[in-house]
């Protein structure tokens, strides 16, 4: 059974970082593309960052690049993502799922807010 457990967020202020972990269980991690999905308040499923399996290609969302760095670490089963410079518009709950481009999640995500 896949499990993704996501955790490392919470509330800072806007300008600060945070680096999200999802740790993956229950299917062979090392063999699947991976991604960041979000959903603000009120809002629907957004699509933040990709990688391929061997970590050789990353992919993201316009509203992130620059800011957001995603990684994984296939020994340890985990995903990675390192937020800087964050905004009130990175407020949500982030997601982590299999496929470089998901548009669905599976997991209880970790709560991010950026707020002064």
């Amino acid at each position: 059974e896949v499990q993704l457990v996501e955790s490392g967020g919470g509330l800072v202020q806007p300008g600060e970082s945070l680096r999200l972990s999802c740790a993956a269980s229950g299917f062979t991690f090392s063999t699947y593309d991976m991604s960041w999905v979000r959903q603000a308040p009120g809002k629907g499923l957004e699509w933040v960052s990709g990688i391929n399996y061997r970590a050789v290609h990353t992919y993201y969302a316009d509203s992130v690049k620059g800011r957001f760095t995603i990684s994984r670490d296939n020994a340890q089963k985990t995903l990675y993502l390192q937020m800087n410079s964050l905004k009130t518009e990175d407020t949500g709950v982030y997601y982590c799922a299999t496929g470089v481009r998901a548009s669905s999640v599976r997991s209880q995500g970790t709560q991010v807010t950026v707020s002064s």
